[in-house]
């Protein structure tokens, strides 16, 4: 064919005038560069830019303090929180020791709690063990603490009609830190309530730390989550139970509470903004808790605490 071979007379004739053809041998010399890149794999395709994002906010996410939550098995860490876990009998299902990790009284103590309790002991490597705690400052040990399993408000409810005292049950709305949820619940069974009523949305969880808080007493008291708040208390007052509401600006005062022998629920909002509009809306009555002036308000786990110690003198005396 003309232009691509070397035999005599075959010229390609152009503008910059005859040239002598390749012959096919440029042709033979190619290579072929396989098949097309994945879109991902090539640089620049907005494929690629997507997963080099992607992959960037997963770094980022691992070197984060993972977020508590109640519906997955979480790690409690420390040396002296996993202690006090163990003696106040938290349920747990393994305790991780980082290899190498130096032995104190706190450490032995945690080895031989969990034996005594038969709990599984794991020796991990310190890297694996800041792998799992998401890179926070564990000192070697770590207690792995099993999703906290919830009751329905019925059954509370139920419970605690058969109980053969008032009813008493204490519902929060609002409250978000889980140190406050573990001393609510601490109170809630020192002073002698049925059970703890939290909202699913905008309310701390029985996480680790709510359950090292409340010193293992969580296992000692139902928790019922509930979807809807407000619906709940309405259901609680179709079970025959009076709300009263803790608020500052409360139109009674504790030390007026007469209905403290009847059936109760106990509504306590947050620190900063109080009992929600709705929550306020449907309590029979508000209470506020008399202070010195110079107080202008109390947490929300000690106002719980405080109301019920007052309810529970007032029903030993009734």
């Amino acid at each position: 064919m003309a232009g691509n071979s070397q035999r005599k007379g075959a010229i390609r004739q152009s503008k910059k005038g005859p040239q002598v053809g390749s012959g096919g041998q440029v042709k033979r010399a190619l290579k072929g560069k396989g098949p097309t890149p994945a879109a991902v794999e090539r640089k620049g395709h907005p494929a690629a830019r997507r997963a080099s994002a992607a992959a960037a906010r997963r770094e980022q996410g691992s070197t984060r303090k993972p977020r508590e939550t109640a519906g997955a098995a979480e790690l409690l860490v420390g040396r002296n929180p996993v202690a006090e876990a163990l003696r106040a009998k938290i349920p747990a299902t393994a305790l991780y020791l980082a290899h190498g990790v130096e032995a104190d009284e706190r450490i032995t103590e945690a080895v031989r709690l969990a034996a005594n309790r038969n709990i599984a002991l794991l020796e991990v490597s310190r890297a694996e063990l800041d792998r799992r705690t998401g890179g926070i400052l564990h000192q070697g040990i770590a207690l792995q603490v099993p999703p906290f399993q919830y009751a329905e408000l019925r059954t509370v409810l139920a419970d605690a009609a058969d109980s053969g005292t008032a009813p008493l049950i204490v519902a929060l709305d609002g409250v978000t830190d889980p140190r406050n949820l573990g001393a609510i619940i601490r109170s809630a069974v020192a002073f002698g309530a049925h059970g703890v009523v939290i909202p699913e949305r905008r309310s701390a969880g029985i996480t680790a730390t709510a359950w090292r808080t409340s010193a293992g007493t969580a296992a000692k008291l139902p928790v019922a989550q509930v979807t809807n708040l407000v619906r709940s208390l309405k259901e609680c007052k179709d079970a025959g139970l009076f709300v009263i509401g803790l608020d500052a600006d409360g139109s009674a005062s504790l030390d007026d509470l007469e209905m403290a022998t009847e059936p109760l629920v106990l509504v306590v909002g947050s620190e900063g903004r109080g009992l929600s509009r709705l929550a306020g809306e449907n309590c029979d009555v508000t209470l506020s808790i008399p202070m010195a002036p110079a107080a202008e308000s109390l947490n929300a786990s000690v106002a719980v605490a405080v109301t019920l110690s007052d309810i529970a003198r007032r029903r030993r005396s009734a």
